[in-house]
């Protein structure tokens, strides 16, 4: 009998040439052995999983938090500022100055404007404003970025995080964001000195020849201005009054903490393909195609709210102007749109020049000045093409409840349509429940200005818009139950139930890792892996009803 030859490092039979089959299956073992090890020690993070895979490489989680939250703070920044040129708010104050502002109420801070207004017959409360509104613009590219660099930190750290390390890289994140608001606190403060007399004010009615006056900052105060002034306008022309805004440090501070969980939170659940930690199954399974699905409808309504707004600055006297209020507030108005479009009813009341800032015919609706019941009928008696909002709505929800059912592991043959349609169904209605009162919340607007804020024109105007977070629960679950059993019973049935089941990457991370990225072994693996890891395979709840399956000889 001829020796066994060796063949890659292999003993191979005699005759045949082929491996052994005992050596080819050691040989397959540790290929995907290796393979894992590979795509869990990847970058700068090689150091840190030398001993058992548990050291957090404090290294490369320094770095990532420290690059995440400087994209964010210059996307966020830029983004602010592009908007306040655009609604030339610069022309009143300082840009740098009120984009700290901005940014500071885009992460969750408050900015409280203030100021010595005596002279000019106001004092007290009058004398005092009040700013409560988040720019959502603002807020979602700063979101959108550091969740980019979080997920893709997480994805870097190979197929398997480890809680510390998962800790680590998100408290980082959270802790720089809170030390990027700090910064925002020092920055976001001004104050403009308004000088009586170089404002024409021996024109106002008493001290001139009647008629309106333009103030900066201001506007045109009209004749309106007559009633607040008492009997002293000579002395006005000497008076002068500072006025300015502050970033409140605490609220702010706590803000930015809020908002980096809330994102990074978020985040880590929406992604489907981002590795968790040991033990954390059902939360891939039960969890992220169901919040991955909301999350997509709700930044495919912001895409739609950027693209109508495009469209209407196009025939528009002022594309600026329209250009920098979508940059700072699409997500407003879409996200305050979409709970109304559900039947969730608000509470509001507007007055002034704030007025400007609201849609048609909600404007009309509060411009009574008196606190009003919002409802979609009520807007629908002013303008019927608001029914069109309900509708848009409704198809956001069933295209919420579709990528649901196609995102949804199946979970085996044995499963039928009726467990399947259920399942998706009370998934998206809990999550739904979550997500309609925190858009309600974030919706929330309340400005009552006595000064001009951040270039707005608010001379004795206010604003207040606040919808019902227990009613947006109950319909949220409503909504979300119906929409998810109409959308897996429509993936059921068009066969696409369960196709888009993504892995954590476990997969598809030791394939490409493995020695040679290719060749008969790693298509082996792959075609195993495909059971094991849930690339649509039935160990993994993926939908396997149609797939061809390769004939074994």
């Amino acid at each position: 009998m001829p020796p066994p030859r060796v063949v890659d490092g292999v003993e191979t039979g005699p005759e045949s040439g082929k491996p052994r089959e005992g050596d080819m299956r050691g040989r397959l073992a540790a290929l995907r052995i290796g393979g894992s090890a590979m795509s869990g020690v990847t970058g700068t993070s090689n150091a840190g999983r030398a001993e058992g895979g548990t050291r957090v490489p404090w290294g490369d989680v320094v770095m990532t938090a420290v690059a995440g939250v400087s994209w964010a703070l210059i996307g966020m920044a830029a983004t602010a500022a592009a908007g306040l040129h655009l609604l030339q708010a610069d022309s009143a104050g300082s840009l740098g100055t009120m984009t700290a502002a901005v940014v500071a109420l885009a992460v969750g801070g408050s900015v409280t404007p203030s100021g010595d207004v005596s002279a000019f017959g106001l004092s007290g409360a009058e004398a005092e404003t009040a700013v409560e509104i988040t720019p959502l613009g603002v807020s979602l590219v700063g979101a959108l970025l550091l969740a980019f660099f979080f997920l893709r930190s997480l994805r870097a750290a190979g197929a398997v995080v480890s809680p510390a390390e998962l800790l680590a890289r998100a408290g980082a994140m959270a802790g720089l964001s809170v030390a990027m608001t700090g910064g925002l606190v020092w920055a976001g403060q001004d104050v403009v000195t308004l000088d009586g007399n170089a404002l024409g004010l021996d024109e106002l009615p008493g001290g001139g020849d009647g008629g309106g006056i333009e103030i900066p900052g201001l506007g045109d105060l009209g004749d309106g201005l007559e009633s607040l002034l008492p009997d002293r306008i000579g002395d006005l022309v000497e008076a002068q009054a500072a006025v300015g805004f502050t970033v409140d440090a605490v609220p702010t501070l706590l803000g930015g903490l809020g908002w980096s969980v809330l994102v990074l939170a978020v985040a880590l659940l929406a992604s489907r393909r981002t590795p968790l930690p040991p033990g954390w199954d059902g939360v891939h399974r039960a969890v992220r195609p169901a919040v991955s699905a909301l999350v997509t409808v709700l930044l495919v309504a912001v895409a739609a709210g950027l693209a109508a707004a495009a469209y209407a600055a196009i025939g528009d006297d002022h594309p600026r102007r329209i250009a920098g209020a979508a940059l700072l507030g699409a997500p407003n108005g879409v996200w305050l749109g979409v709970p109304l479009g559900l039947f969730v009813p608000a509470d509001g009341r507007a007055s002034g020049a704030l007025l400007g800032v609201l849609p048609d015919p909600l404007d009309d609706l509060l411009r009574v000045g008196t606190e009003q019941h919002i409802t979609l009928a009520r807007l629908a008696e002013l303008d019927g093409r608001v029914w069109l909002l309900a509708v848009a709505s409704a198809v956001l929800m069933l295209l919420a409840g579709v990528l649901a059912g196609a995102r949804t592991p199946v979970g085996g043959a044995q499963v039928g349509m009726g467990a399947f349609v259920v399942r998706c169904a009370l998934r998206l209605g809990a999550f739904t429940a979550l997500a309609l009162p925190l858009l309600v919340w974030l919706t929330e607007v309340s400005a009552n200005a006595s000064l001009s804020v951040l270039g707005i024109d608010a001379f004795g105007a206010g604003i207040e818009l606040r919808g019902r977070p227990g009613v947006a629960l109950l319909l949220g679950a409503a909504w979300g139950t119906l929409a998810g059993a109409a959308g897996a019973w429509l993936t059921w049935v068009c066969g696409a139930a369960g196709r888009r089941a993504a892995s954590w990457g476990q997969g598809s991370g030791a394939l490409a890792a493995a020695p040679g990225g290719g060749g008969r072994d790693v298509d082996r693996l792959r075609e195993s892996g495909r059971a094991e890891w849930g690339a649509g395979g039935a160990a993994s709840g993926g939908d396997r009803r149609g797939e061809r399956l390769p004939c074994k000889a």
